[in-house]
């Protein structure tokens, strides 16, 4: 079997700790719109690109039929950007628990590492800013000699559709010249994340269950493991590596 060659990781929750400001932010906009959706289905359609999310939501509260949920969706849509975009400007972001550790066994290990995401560009800019994960990318958010970080950012922007497509691990695929899913891992903490793993055929589709879901949550939907912390990682592929799984 092929040896690993790609790690593709999400952002809020996996890689970026999740303070859950996004949904509390999701919910500050959709409430201002008079959008009314519960807590729970909020969370359970973390890791959905925004637009879709109100679309899916106002779909549910108007009826399918309805023809302003376009509109609908847009206005709450902008006015969630303009609560993000705030939040994420003026407060601390951080790496999750064990991130660095995995990060730096990747980079020894010859491994690339691509993050993908629900949120559009310009929030992602703002989070990679902070972390301190964009400073060697180039225009177009890659840098394939990265010798620490990340080597390529991939938002639904540039990959053309969100999750559960496959297209933005296609997209990073291509990107990094990767032409077998074998070599793959995707990880992520949602279940969304977990279908477009297995949506996209990679060799392991991976939850971690320190993020937004815990491991009860996330259990009932196809996966290939379930990982307590993102640098558990390590050990899967050594095993691989090894030949042990």
């Amino acid at each position: 079997m092929n040896p690993i060659k790609l790690v593709v990781l999400d952002m809020a929750g996996t890689t970026v700790l999740d303070q859950h400001e996004v949904e509390k932010c999701f919910k500050e906009a959709a409430i201002k719109n008079e959008l009314w959706a519960s807590d729970e289905r909020i969370l359970a359609l973390q890791g959905y690109a925004k637009l879709e999310v109100f679309t899916m939501l106002w779909a549910e509260q108007l009826g399918s039929s309805d023809t302003s949920i376009s509109q609908k969706a847009l206005k709450s849509f902008e006015d969630f950007k303009t609560i993000l975009e705030d939040h994420y400007r003026k407060n601390p972001v951080f790496q999750t628990e064990g991130c660095q550790e995995l990060f730096d066994y990747l980079h020894k290990n010859g491994i690339f590492i691509a993050l993908t995401t629900g949120f559009y560009r310009t929030v992602a800019n703002i989070i990679l800013t902070k972390l301190g994960w964009s400073q060697s990318l180039n225009q177009n958010f890659i840098n394939l000699r990265n010798k620490s970080g990340i080597h390529l950012s991939v938002t639904p922007d540039e990959a053309g559709e969100g999750r559960p497509s496959p297209k933005m691990i296609q997209f990073a695929m291509k990107q990094i010249g990767i032409t077998q899913l074998s070599e793959v891992i995707n990880v992520g903490d949602t279940p969304v994340d977990l279908a477009f793993g297995k949506n996209a055929g990679v060799r392991l589709a991976l939850g971690v269950c320190n993020g937004t879901h815990t491991r009860e949550q996330l259990a009932s939907f196809p996966n290939d493991g379930l990982l307590h912390k993102i640098d558990d990682l390590i050990q899967i592929i050594e095993d691989l590596k090894n030949e042990k799984i």
